[in-house]
């Protein structure tokens, strides 16, 4: 009987949800989304006012972010190596940042030890949605990096960048 009813419970809440959400949103979001608070997961990992977070994101190790950043749905922030993130930036969907690798520890058959360093995004920059950024990246103040770039060496600030490997453009 209670099992009944709280699956009935638990479908109602979700439809409700979902009808509000897209009647407010004009946007469908999987169920996770649905019951998290993008603002209170930023909260919780200490990032900066104003900032959100989807659910879906993974945060690894020491990530910092500032005020009023967005990061998109399934994104990867390894701050593994230190990963620092500016102010009113806006990290899209399926950006994955690394601040470390393995490929030594691969080759060398487990022998040598992964590879460290920390990435550095400043304030105001646009990543697009499935950009890559390798270790030991830092990108300047008000660049805006285009979509499915994959990103293995620093820009200074105001640049516009894009492809693969990342160039000025």
């Amino acid at each position: 009987m209670i099992k009944g009813f709280i699956k009935i419970f638990l479908k109602k809440a979700f439809f409700i949800k979902r009808y509000k959400t897209k009647r407010l949103y004009k946007r469908v979001l999987p169920v996770n989304e649905l019951f998290t608070d993008r603002w209170e997961k930023a909260k919780f990992l200490g990032f900066g006012e104003g900032t959100s977070i989807y659910d879906s994101s993974i945060v690894i190790g020491n990530v910092t972010v500032g005020k009023n950043t967005w990061i998109g749905p399934f994104t990867l922030l390894d701050g593994s190596g230190g990963l620092e993130i500016g102010s009113n930036c806006s990290i899209s969907a399926g950006v994955q940042i690394y601040s470390h690798d393995s490929v030594q520890w691969a080759i060398s058959g487990g022998k040598n030890a992964y590879e460290y360093a920390s990435v550095t995004i400043g304030d105001n920059c646009y990543v697009g949605p499935n950009v890559i950024i390798s270790k030991g990246v830092t990108i300047g103040s008000g660049t805006i990096i285009g979509a499915n770039s994959f990103v293995n060496r620093s820009f200074p600030e105001n640049s516009k960048i894009g492809g693969n490997p990342a160039k000025s453009i």
